[in-house]
């Protein structure tokens, strides 16, 4: 029987870097964490020790544990196992992107929680920056006018060295695809989120910069040195040019070599009348130009658009950012299963949605060509 919504109970599967990020917004959102697993029993048997829950050893225990709400954040190639045991346990899933390495796996996966009638959600978190959703709304309410150019990027430089590894170089364990499949799929996500517009057709090139890195490291920082070498297969940089459904040409550049580039996500969205900037890494504004003048809006919880106010969880002047987007999330998903509604959730619909343009993007590069994305 599910718990009264106060008493939610949740489970982790993945215990990295974004597992905790994970664990921290659901405390935040007041749930309880009953279970986590990490890469092996002795691993989970520490974690949940410093967490305060049980080691989980298998997805079967998660039907023993009784959780409502798992949250799944192992590497991508587990995703299929890790959601599909925790919809058979009937918990609603929060799978971290990519959903799955294959359209085919995602589909099955919107299926089956479709068919299970459980929640899901994926956490193309940048959607929750109140300066996104105020460019949104304006777009919604046609104040830049029909797109005539929708371009940007997303840059990092955690892959610059030679010695950086983490088993997403291994694309066993990752997928075919990489730095687009990490990052450029929230690009593409967030540009479809904003504009309404959904590309139809693409040209990929990508570049692996460094052929070998080691078979083990940390997900983010060089591993160990004298370690063995791998071939790299999976790209380290992508450039896509696209075009929109209504014909809106667009293009991003996506790169986990960059040198200096933390993690700037960057858009430009030119209409009709007006263009909307957007960067991640300075997330209190956001930029609109016009012919004969520019502005620097700045968030604020008193002033625009519904859920800018919304999530604009501080004050103006106290910088807000990831870990407020993450915190929104999670808890507008915890609200979503409660039944009350939310504007702008990505759920696993979105999460199939990037498999089938990633696919494109695999597709593209290898071939050299146009390509169509499968709608």
């Amino acid at each position: 029987m599910t718990a009264p919504p106060e008493k939610l109970r949740v489970a982790i599967l993945g215990a990295g870097m974004i597992g905790e990020i994970h664990r921290r917004a659901s405390l935040m959102a007041g749930r309880e964490l009953v279970g986590v697993m990490a890469s092996t029993l002795d691993r989970s048997r520490q974690v949940a020790a410093k967490w305060g829950a049980e080691p989980i050893a298998r997805v079967e225990q998660l039907a023993d544990l009784a959780a409502d709400i798992v949250h799944v954040c192992s590497p991508n190639a587990l995703h299929e196992e890790h959601v599909e045991g925790a919809i058979t346990a009937g918990a609603n899933v929060i799978c971290e992107k990519p959903l799955a390495t294959s359209i085919q796996t995602a589909q099955r996966l919107v299926d089956l929680a479709t068919s299970r009638g459980v929640h899901t959600a994926v956490p193309y978190v940048y959607r929750f920056h109140p300066m996104v959703r105020e460019i949104q709304a304006r777009a919604s309410s046609g104040e830049f006018g029909a797109w005539q150019l929708l371009h940007g990027s997303y840059l990092q430089d955690w892959m610059l060295s030679p010695s950086a590894s983490s088993w997403r170089v291994d694309a066993k364990a990752g997928g075919p695809s990489r730095a687009f499949a990490d990052i450029g799929s929230h690009w593409c996500d967030l540009m479809e989120f904003v504009t309404g517009e959904r590309i139809a057709s693409l040209l990929a090139a990508t570049t692996i910069t460094v052929p070998q890195r080691p078979i083990t490291g940390a997900t983010f920082g060089a591993s160990s040195a004298g370690g063995a070498l791998q071939a790299v297969t999976t790209e380290d940089a992508a450039s896509v040019l696209f075009r929109t459904r209504s014909g809106v040409l667009g293009s991003v550049t996506v790169s986990q070599v960059s040198a200096g580039r933390k993690n700037r996500l960057w858009f430009e969205f030119d209409g009709q009348k007006r263009s909307a900037v957007f960067d991640q890494e300075n997330p209190e504004t956001a930029w609109l130009g016009s012919e004969d003048s520019a502005e620097v809006l700045h968030r604020d919880p008193s002033r625009g658009s519904y859920d800018q106010r919304r999530l604009s969880t501080l004050p103006p002047g106290h910088p807000q950012g990831f870990a407020q987007c993450f915190e929104n999330f999670v808890a507008d998903t915890y609200a979503t299963i409660k039944g009350e509604h939310r504007d702008g959730l990505p759920t696993f619909s979105d999460g199939l949605r990037s498999a089938r343009i990633i696919d494109a993007v695999v597709r593209s590069a290898a071939g050299g060509r146009w390509v169509n994305v499968e709608q």
